[in-house]
């Protein structure tokens, strides 16, 4: 069914502070990271929308400075992790040791915790490690707990795993497991700079210029926006049209174009679709307005169904990525004018 949804007083307030955070943010953050304009709203619209993010691209993008510099201007705990292929699961999420009550002298298991167990994590090559140690992360990623020696142990909230990854050098790495891919919300390609942007970019870090970087939002902040975004509205048309653009990418159902058929192996499954949605009501927000657009939906299309994508054998051989496959369906499924009501309102709504 659907209903009329209108945003209380306080919820606006929340929208306006959000809004007012997120571009706070990309102002302290300008300090730092030459450029990358994109990158940076689609990060910040995945964090809004509680969501992990895989950043791709070749060394010296800044992807690693990019996400320290974002939790610094968060008061937020933060730890970066090193992937290597010697990192153990109990390196990640911490390990137990007995020890011994001095006053009765008698041992006991104590959980010494790993550095999981922070706000941000920055899973740094996150491919160069192990499936069992990538295992060990995924819990923490979809449960937001980590299990040792029976006991389960909540993870900080908010949490956030910000990874990167070089799709170049492949020697010695490990790939996600499709399992693991999933849990992305997004998947933000990191490319080479402007000609501008990168002559900044030299003279800022041959100096001796040093950033001093504000404090922006907190914890509490951060998870009462979170609620928000939630609360935005959605119409029918836009969670349709999220629907058709989602089942199109499965090779097996009759919505999929032929190129669909000839290309795809697999296609995105139902968490591509909570994602496109949740990302749409964030970038409605951070954008000013109050209800999502189909515009917003196809904004983030590209991120959240890029890893879900999977192409055959034949893309591979004719050099068709994931994107060109996105690129194709945004434009079999085209962006109509949202339907109004005199009053400019959208007539049907869902939470």
């Amino acid at each position: 069914m659907s209903e009329s949804v209108d945003l209380n007083g306080q919820e606006l307030e929340a929208v306006e502070k959000l809004r007012r955070g997120y571009e706070t943010i990309r102002t302290e953050l300008r300090k730092v990271i030459v450029g990358q304009e994109r990158v940076i709203e689609e990060l910040l619209i995945a964090i809004f929308s509680r969501g992990h993010c895989l950043l791709v691209g070749v060394p010296g993008l800044a992807k690693t400075l990019m996400i320290s510099t974002l939790a610094q201007t968060l008061s937020l705990s933060f730890s970066r992790i090193q992937f290597t292929p010697d990192l153990m699961p109990s390196d990640i999420t911490g390990t137990e040791v007995i020890q011994e009550d001095r006053s009765s002298g008698q041992r006991e298991f104590k959980f010494i915790r790993g550095p999981v167990f922070a706000n941000v994590i920055l899973a740094d090559e996150i491919n160069r490690t192990p499936p069992k140690t990538q295992a060990a992360l995924l819990e923490a990623m979809q449960e937001r707990q980590v299990t040792a020696g029976g006991k389960k142990h909540p993870l900080p909230s908010p949490f956030f795993v910000l990874a990167t990854e070089n799709p170049i050098e492949q020697e010695g790495t490990y790939p996600l497991p499709e399992a693991q891919l999933d849990r992305f919300m997004f998947n933000i390609f990191v490319d080479y700079p402007e000609e501008k942007e990168e002559l900044d970019i030299v003279r800022l870090t041959t100096a001796t210029y040093q950033a001093e970087l504000g404090k922006v939002l907190t914890g509490e902040d951060i998870i009462a926006l979170q609620e928000t975004v939630r609360r935005v509205p959605v119409a029918d048309h836009v969670i349709e049209y999220v629907l058709k653009l989602t089942r199109m990418t499965r090779v097996t159902k009759p919505e999929a174009p032929d190129f669909v058929k000839n290309w795809v192996s697999w296609g995105a499954g139902p968490r591509a679709s909570q994602y496109l949605i949740l990302g749409g009501k964030a970038r409605a927000l951070l954008k000013g307005r109050l209800h999502v657009s189909v515009e917003d939906i196809r904004a983030v299309a590209h991120p959240v169904l890029r890893h879900r994508i999977i192409t055959n054998f034949s893309a591979q051989g004719e050099g068709v990525t994931p994107d060109r496959v996105v690129d194709m369906l945004l434009e079999k499924a085209p962006a109509h004018a949202s339907p109004t009501l005199s009053d400019g309102r959208l007539p049907e709504v869902l939470r």
